[in-house]
């Protein structure tokens, strides 16, 4: 009995002193790590929704890049970090959802591994060529590669521009070769630079590149238009059911207190309501959408399915 007695006692010390710790969080500097390379869409957004959460929190959240491996690399730091509050990573549906179908070991479980804190926001996918392409369109872009089969390169840096471009090629009868990057940006510069043909690019950076008049938008990988990417034409409507898009979360590592939790998503939540925040993402093409921490995790169970079966039609081998 004393013994129970003992270990009840210290049960109940440890509790009280991770309850006392959450109390006063944050006390320090918040790591957020972001899965991809700067200038990445997630790398954006992270930078945004951090800039202004750690005005709310009163400590600096200091975004930090571990791209690699689809977020792997990224999410081993998170998942080896301490359960405090004080290692958090803002990723996109790759690390989260996607990737459970892609690898056949991956190393974490995306169901158990992480905390659900707050959805964030989602964005599309822009099929980019150089603007000396000869195509246009989507029509006059398949017609094309149809013509010069195995001759053309295409880049993927996100699980949502691997199934794309997996995807394009089933279903438009594609032969071409497939070049896997650390992220977007770095397959955007081997395009521009003529290595690469093709590539998806996030709306993000698909805005800003087609801009700058170096590259042009061919098609966008939503169902229908989009209000992010005005007058750019949908896939779908040359190929009925393309329909790509990806999402944002912040989350922390599995059994994060409680108490730490409903700081996070709340201040996440009120800078998310910001109209000055709100118009920032839309500017950078991405859409704001908030999701507190039960509605999130709801959501990724059902994403991981989706993933699974976009992965399947895609005919990807997990690696």
């Amino acid at each position: 009995m004393k013994s129970f007695v003992r270990v009840l006692a210290a049960t109940l010390a440890v509790l009280t002193a991770g309850a006392a710790a959450a109390a006063g969080y944050p006390e320090r500097p918040i790591r957020v790590l972001v899965p991809f390379p700067a200038g990445s869409a997630t790398d954006q957004l992270a930078r945004m929704v951090s800039a202004d959460m750690q005005k709310v929190l009163g400590q600096p959240m200091v975004v930090e890049n571990r791209p690699g491996a689809q977020g792997i690399i990224a999410v081993g730091t998170l998942t080896d970090a301490k359960r405090d509050g004080y290692t958090l990573m803002i990723s996109a549906n790759t690390a989260i959802a996607a990737n459970a179908s892609l690898f056949k070991n991956l190393p974490y479980d995306p169901r158990k591994d992480f905390t659900p804190i707050a959805g964030l926001g989602a964005n599309l996918l822009v099929l980019m060529v150089r603007k000396d392409f000869p195509a246009d369109n989507a029509r006059e872009f398949i017609d094309h590669v149809r013509k010069h089969p195995g001759k053309l390169t295409a880049g993927f840096g996100s699980s949502s521009s691997q199934v794309s471009l997996a995807m394009l090629k089933s279903e438009a009868g594609l032969d071409v070769l497939a070049v896997p990057y650390k992220g977007i940006p770095d397959a955007v510069v081997d395009v521009l630079g003529g290595t690469l043909d093709f590539t998806f690019v996030d709306a993000a950076n698909a805005i800003a590149q087609a801009k700058g008049g170096k590259l042009k938008a061919i098609a966008i990988t939503s169902q229908s238009e989009s209000p992010l990417t005005p007058g750019w034409q949908p896939l779908a409507e040359t190929l009925p059911g393309f329909d790509i898009t990806a999402w944002f979360a912040l989350v922390g590592p599995a059994g994060l207190p409680v108490e730490v939790v409903d700081r996070l998503t709340h201040v996440a939540h009120d800078v998310l309501a910001q109209p000055a925040l709100n118009q920032r993402m839309i500017d950078n093409g991405i859409a704001p959408a908030y999701q507190d921490p039960v509605t999130l995790k709801r959501f990724i169970d059902v994403e991981i399915d989706k993933w699974a079966d976009l992965v399947k039609k895609a005919g990807i081998e997990p690696q």
